[in-house]
């Protein structure tokens, strides 16, 4: 019952920043189970979803793509190194802030069975405020700068400035 409340959480959270979620049946091969991306949307096989909290995560993969390479999430004209080590990081920083922003617990959202065995030192990481990351999220105009925070406190990161990259 808690789950489907986070689920409808996350869900609500995709559709007010402009990620589509679109019901579909989808291979076995899925790189995560029962989730599959294209552009701005995020296709799922609730049948084969394993992880609900994988939503966020590839949410934050839609979300920190440039406005040139968003559309060709999901097609064979993608850049092959795409997402690069610098993009699975903002990502991940990207779904903490936003699990923050729902009221998603961070142990939902970065599962034992994910994050190459590393959930629970992303967990502590985040929760003792070592945000790896930041200044590229800041640098894509969707985290608050230094700056904007030393002027108003209450901007301080996980609060985003954009949810969606604006270049």
């Amino acid at each position: 019952m808690k789950n489907e409340a986070y689920l409808k959480k996350i869900l609500a959270f995709l559709d007010q920043i402009g990620i589509k979620v679109i019901e579909k049946e989808l291979p076995n091969d899925t790189f995560l189970p029962g989730l599959e991306l294209k552009a701005d949307t995020i296709f799922v096989d609730y049948k084969k979803l394993k992880y609900q909290g994988d939503f966020l995560h590839e949410a934050g993969h839609i979300a920190v793509t440039s406005i040139i390479n968003r559309p060709l999430i999901g097609s064979d004209k993608m850049p092959a190194d795409w997402p690069t080590p610098g993009d699975e990081m903002v990502a991940i920083l990207w779904s903490f802030a936003a699990a923050k922003h729902i009221d998603i617990p961070l142990d939902f959202l970065f599962h034992s069975e994910g994050y190459k065995g590393s959930s629970e030192w992303l967990i502590e990481t985040f929760s003792d405020e070592n945000y790896i990351g930041l200044p590229f999220l800041q640098w894509l105009k969707m985290a608050y700068s230094n700056d904007e925070v030393a002027k108003n406190p209450k901007l301080v990161f996980p609060a985003m400035k954009n949810w969606i990259r604006p270049d």
